[in-house]
């Protein structure tokens, strides 16, 4: 196709940096004059996934996996339904021939409103990075190894709450419970230590009723990645945590962006994960598996000024091993489940992917550029995670960012 043809194209006129043909997230948007559909975005557009199929000339059972108002019956189907689904997409908006077509559907996002892009099923939320891991464990736990015995055996994982996870964009009320006080019992009130945590998020389909997943299987069923950002209070999950691991402190609240980004388009950001230091069982040996970790950067941007960059690439554990371990044990996987890589962080003070890491429990505040200094979240802080990908072609993959602003809690805020 000549650059002249190109212009011509739906994708020449409205794709932008991150978010051209080689990317088409999936989306869930509304307008004044239209309930939810599925939606991919190109550029600062979004367009309807069954217009374009039709203008693709898609088989009727495709475009019906795509009418409708989310991802939800596309996650019901095959990886070989999700093939032909975004082929179709690709070639509507490449192809010259319809592209006036195309560009008179296109809706502005300033004209949308964005939804969650599926309906979560089970949500679960890992502990994969090895950087973050130790980190907490040497805040949490100083003169013991920062890591558990278990750690470098096992993706170790917690059940969230799905009815919890929110939109981009939502805000986040301070949370409340018990908190620990250096002298006496603890007392109740809004939360004193409110963290973020940089994750990535792996959204799952094809159903598998009960039965293992293997890790050549993965792709299958991975659907796409979308980033996440999982609100934490520090100092309830403290003391809560001990014996059975997080509860209050983690179930308030946790955030994804508004657009799924396409495992499809990632190929070119795979890269091998850490090395592997303790032999792995063997549905978890990866060895001679395909690479599973991703060559993403995550910018956690605090009211406007990026405080820490997370690489992704450093996470020990990988979502291929995340899956084959939350099914070993015959647990079946339903369209829609949902888990979350743990926070991602790197060796760096400013690689760390949440406040707790990067104060260090509090103890050496965050200098931001006006002069202030920050240890938690303060009311009105508002934190955008914002993400970067090697894509086709030299192409670059934007990733729909994950933003939060906190608002007050309901109780005294002492």
């Amino acid at each position: 196709m000549s650059v002249g043809t190109t212009r011509l194209t739906a994708a020449g006129r409205l794709g932008g940096t991150g978010f051209g043909s080689t990317h088409l997230p999936y989306g869930s948007y509304s307008t004044a004059a239209c309930g939810p559909r599925l939606g991919v975005r190109l550029g600062d557009h979004a367009l309807s996934v069954a217009a374009l199929l039709r203008h693709a000339g898609a088989a009727a059972d495709d475009i019906a996996a795509a009418d409708a108002a989310n991802l939800d019956i596309l996650l019901a189907r095959d990886r070989a339904t999700w093939d032909r689904v975004r082929a179709g997409v690709v070639r509507a908006v490449e192809d010259a021939a319809v592209a006036e077509s195309v560009v008179r559907e296109a809706v502005p996002l300033a004209a949308c409103t964005l939804h969650l892009p599926f309906t979560v099923a089970d949500y679960v939320d890992f502990y994969g990075n090895e950087f973050h891991a130790t980190n907490v464990g040497r805040i949490f736990r100083p003169g013991q190894p920062p890591l558990t015995p278990n750690w470098k055996h096992l993706p170790i994982g917690y059940h969230g709450r799905a009815g919890t996870i929110v939109p981009s964009g939502t805000a986040i009320r301070r949370p409340e419970g018990l908190r620990p006080e250096p002298a006496g019992p603890p007392t109740f009130g809004p939360s004193r230590r409110l963290d973020i945590e940089a994750e990535v998020g792996f959204v799952l389909g094809s159903p598998v009723p009960r039965g293992e997943i293997a890790l050549r299987d993965a792709d299958d069923h991975i659907f796409g990645l979308v980033l996440t950002n999982d609100w934490s209070a520090r100092d309830i999950q403290a003391f809560e945590y001990v014996p059975l691991g997080p509860f209050l402190g983690k179930s308030f609240a946790t955030s994804i962006a508004a657009w799924v980004t396409p495992l499809a388009c990632l190929d070119r950001a795979r890269v091998a994960p850490p090395p592997r230091e303790a032999p792995l069982a063997a549905y978890l040996d990866d060895s001679a598996t395909a690479a599973w970790a991703f060559d993403i950067d995550i910018d956690i941007d605090l009211n406007g000024e990026v405080v820490s960059t997370a690489p992704y690439a450093s996470t020990y554990w990988t979502a291929a091993q995340m899956l084959a371990h939350s099914t070993v044990n015959g647990a079946g996987l339903r369209a829609g489940d949902f888990f979350a890589s743990g926070t991602v962080s790197g060796p760096g003070r400013r690689q760390r992917g949440s406040l707790l890491e990067i104060t260090w429990g509090g103890t050496e505040p965050l200098r931001l550029a006006d002069g202030s200094e920050i240890a938690f979240l303060r009311d009105g802080d508002e934190v955008t995670l914002r993400a970067t990908a090697p894509g086709p072609s030299g192409t670059t993959i934007t990733f729909g960012e994950c933003a939060g602003r906190v608002t007050y809690g309901r109780a005294d805020r002492s």
